[in-house]
């Protein structure tokens, strides 16, 4: 993971509640399992340990990030952030929407061109040169 990658993640676990708590028990085997659901179903994940868990927090974010195979993104305070992507996720993704809004947005600019050249009988373009030329003026 890019530190890039990271910042963002951090970005987004700002805003995020903490759905999980660890206390005395530690990690159990259920834990691990219910972490693993999690992250399949949001990816990025807050967990907060509680002030009776005996282990310490870098190790604990350790083995949690090896028993679900999630990353670590963030250690602070008695939080941890972890992120797995989800594969299954990515495919639902639909990338030609970005596409298709490029290709709306260009003619919706071409539209209004045209407009603005019947309206005034002179391009944007020409519009602009002038307003230019009249600052000089001054």
């Amino acid at each position: 993971m890019t530190s890039k990658e990271r910042a963002k993640l951090k970005k987004q676990a700002m805003s995020l509640e903490s759905i999980f708590q660890i206390g005395k028990m530690g990690v159990t085997p259920q834990t691990a399992e219910a972490l693993r659901d999690a992250l399949k179903a949001r990816e990025l994940i807050k967990i907060n340990v509680l002030k009776n868990c005996d282990d310490e927090l870098p190790v604990l974010a350790r083995t949690l990030s090896e028993r679900t195979g999630a990353e670590i993104v963030q250690v602070i305070g008695r939080k941890i952030v972890l992120y797995k992507k989800n594969p299954q996720k990515e495919k639902k993704k639909k990338p030609v929407l970005k596409l298709k809004r490029r290709i709306v947005k260009k003619e919706r600019i071409k539209t209004k061109e045209k407009a603005d050249i019947t309206k005034s009988g002179s391009s944007f373009k020409d519009r602009t040169l002038r307003t230019q030329k009249s600052r000089r003026k001054w």
